[in-house]
């Protein structure tokens, strides 16, 4: 259904690394792997870069997260540019991974550049960041390390909600909307929808809560991932008025599973 890249990524990330093992035959599980990975909800942009400069992570040594370095590790000091509106329908972006001392780890902190950007109508503007932001965005995660096993870290970037435009001065702002799941914890909705051409905005809702969303490809296809057990209501929304939006409820998903919904027919509105 999709690129074999995504699909195949999916399916290494759920993968345990075996213990490693010292010359005299022993078990060594001092340390395990951290990835983090980058996905994001759709926007109605043409393009949102992201200037990533640093991922860290904090070992959960006392309740009080110092604002220094004290305690923070770092996972990737590599910057790079990411347009979050290419990692949708589960398509993501490695920030970086790391070997870390087994034990419980608080928070994620992104430090942000300054050259954020949105594309919209062909307009490239700038995205302002609040300066506190770009000294590190914190996400709390409690991501438990185990000796010989990969933890993946799964960083939800939001775009849509991420992005406000500053009244009417023209100007958008940056205000990072992110949600940080542990990728073996969660399982996907996929499915088909027809008419291809219809396009249509795709999302996951709990309750009042939309959880997730994309959009359907070229194809048609769709592919909602990150999401907890739990039962959930599929919303498909057709930008296009000549077809009728369609809601399906109670859709279960049981982690890690992928849950498909199969073929979806949007009816010809009259």
């Amino acid at each position: 259904m999709f690129s074999r890249i995504a699909t195949t990524l999916l399916a290494v990330l759920f993968l345990l690394s075996s213990c490693d093992v010292s010359d005299d035959g022993s078990s060594n599980t001092a340390t395990g792997t951290l990835q983090v990975y980058l996905t994001d909800a759709p926007a109605n942009y043409e393009a949102v870069w992201i200037d990533i400069q640093e991922v860290r992570i904090h070992v959960n040594e006392e309740e009080d997260i110092d604002e220094d370095d004290e305690g923070w590790i770092t996972i990737s000091d590599d910057p790079m540019k990411v347009n979050l509106l290419e990692l949708t329908n589960g398509e993501l972006e490695a920030l970086g991974e790391t070997e870390l001392e087994e034990g419980m780890y608080s928070q994620v902190r992104l430090i942000l550049g300054d050259d954020n950007e949105l594309v919209k109508n062909g307009i490239t503007h700038t995205l302002d960041t609040p300066s506190a932001q770009q000294s590190g965005l914190k996400l709390n995660v409690n991501a438990e390390i185990e000796g010989g096993q990969i933890y993946t870290l799964l960083l939800d970037f939001d775009a849509s909600r991420s992005i406000v435009e500053a009244g009417n001065s023209g100007k958008y702002l940056l205000k990072p909307v992110i949600r940080a799941v542990s990728f073996a914890e969660t399982g996907a909705i996929e499915g088909d929808i027809e008419p291809a051409e219809s396009l249509p905005w795709v999302y996951a809702i709990a309750g009042v809560d939309t959880v997730a969303g994309t959009r359907a490809n070229a194809e048609g296809e769709f592919r909602l991932i990150g999401l907890l057990s739990g039962s959930y209501q599929v919303a498909i929304d057709s930008p296009d008025d000549e077809y009728s939006d369609e809601n399906i409820n109670n859709v279960d998903v049981t982690a890690p599973d992928t849950t498909n919904l199969g073929l979806i027919t949007l009816e010809e509105v009259e």
